[in-house]
């Protein structure tokens, strides 16, 4: 018997050490996950906060590996999964009088973002909807988390 060979229909940017907060970045991936691609891209230029940036960098890399890897158009993708963890906190010395010092860390956090294509995951459902078990569901023309 043979087995089809499933697509990938999920690819992820990774971004680590990035010195930011945990709970900064977090404020910020909230707002964005689940939204479409395009949508992501004009919160985050318009955001006022500082971890827009990489984390406009990492959605901006995210839908380029998924156009390039499985050959997606970037207006089908949306973001599947985004999450933030703690990384790791360099020490610093800060002198003070008296010739004491006090420490100073610098928190970084990882980054991961997840796009998936949901072209390519209504083709999968429209097939055999035993083979792939979709998070996102179309109802009336808006895709619904589950």
């Amino acid at each position: 018997m043979r087995t089809r060979k499933k697509k990938k229909t999920e690819v992820y940017a990774l971004g680590r050490h990035i010195s930011l907060s945990v709970d900064k970045a977090r404020r910020v991936i909230d707002q964005i996950r689940g939204r479409s691609y395009e949508e992501t891209l004009m919160i985050l230029e318009l955001m006022p906060y500082r971890s827009c940036y990489p984390i406009f960098k990492l959605v901006y890399s995210a839908g380029a590996n998924a156009s390039y890897n499985m050959g997606s158009n970037k207006t089908d993708l949306v973001i599947s999964k985004a999450e933030v963890n703690e990384g790791t906190a360099t020490k610093r010395l800060k002198p003070r009088a008296r010739g004491r010092s006090y420490a100073i860390k610098r928190t970084t956090c990882h980054i991961t973002i997840v796009v998936k294509d949901i072209y390519l995951s209504a083709e999968y459902e429209q097939m055999d909807p035993g083979i792939y078990n979709d998070v996102y569901t179309i109802r009336g023309g808006v895709w619904v988390k589950k």
